[in-house]
């Protein structure tokens, strides 16, 4: 049996899971904003509760929204601000025992896409986040590849490849930088480019479903993003070249990337033909929460 949870900036869900990945207890809490004691006591009594529906000793995997620095053992990179510095993995090590992993989110949705999602069977697999943020994960032959400095797949902190006119510098990015993939690609990225441009403010829902009616100010904002995404994709796949490149978060539910996005991708790829498959999470918004269980493999 192993447990996995999603800590995320308002709630940390968590979820049991069987050998066979099969769910037996699931529950959400919320997080305990800006309270980093607050958030350790939080995980520790879902972890406990989770615990009690299994007879077996139990592996516990955490997805986080950053990394544990190598060098340090602090974490960093987080957007929930009040996990930055501290000794997260110590602490839930001290309280839990030493069957405690932690993750970097968007690796544990890559995770539990490789192994029985949508990437599952395939030696190398992309995991894309697009929402609120925009992340990605590594797996290759079934391990998350974290890299020397745990920043493996940190795709959305690059600058968006070839840019148009208009894209460079680019928007601001909360990392100090400009023109970073997220700030293009996220949720907010799309409302923002679209009231750039149009100087109306609309939620991403809303330009969607605009587009679908023919509105030709809402459907030329997804033509930018869909080139956009195609372009960045096309980054990694001239340096990892995967098997397969698995799309998560609120914007995976757009049917039409599935299609534009490959066709737009292909003169940007350093090949003579490209057939990298582009697909739907399987697991939807769990695939977080359980690819963090399978943290610790099946022995």
């Amino acid at each position: 049996m192993r447990i996995g949870l999603d800590l995320g900036g308002t709630k940390i869900e968590g979820v049991l899971l069987d050998r066979d990945g099969g769910e037996q207890a699931r529950r959400r809490v919320a997080t305990p904003k800006g309270d980093y004691d607050g958030t350790v006591d939080a995980v520790c009594t879902l972890v406990a509760w989770l615990e009690a529906h299994s007879a077996d000793g139990v592996s516990v995997g955490i997805g986080i929204p950053g990394s544990i620095s190598p060098d340090t053992g602090l974490v960093k990179n987080a957007n929930s601000t009040w996990l930055i510095g501290r000794p997260l993995l110590d602490d839930l090590t001290d309280r839990l025992g030493p069957r405690v992993r932690l993750a970097n989110d968007a690796n544990c949705f890559a995770l539990s896409e490789a192994v029985d999602g949508a990437g599952a069977g395939a030696s190398t697999v992309f995991g894309v986040i697009v929402g609120t943020g925009t992340g990605g994960g590594i797996v290759v032959n079934g391990r998350v590849l974290e890299g020397r400095h745990a920043i493996g797949g940190e795709w959305g902190h690059n600058p968006l490849p070839w840019p148009a006119q208009g894209e460079w510098p680019g928007p601001s990015c909360y990392c100090g930088r400009t023109g970073c993939i997220e700030q293009f690609l996220s949720g907010p990225g799309l409302a923002a480019d679209h009231e750039r441009v149009t100087g109306e403010q609309c939620q991403p829902e809303t330009i969607v479903a605009r587009a679908a009616a023919n509105d030709p100010s809402a459907e030329a904002t997804l033509v930018r993003y869909e080139g956009r995404m195609a372009r960045a994709l096309a980054a990694v796949i001239n340096v990892i070249d995967p098997d397969v490149i698995v799309l998560g978060g609120g914007l995976s539910k757009l049917d039409r990337l599935y299609e534009s996005v490959p066709r737009l991708w292909t003169p940007f790829i350093f090949s003579d033909l490209v057939t990298t498959p582009f697909v739907r999470a399987r697991h939807g918004d769990a695939g977080g929460v359980r690819g963090a269980a399978w943290l610790w493999p099946v022995e």
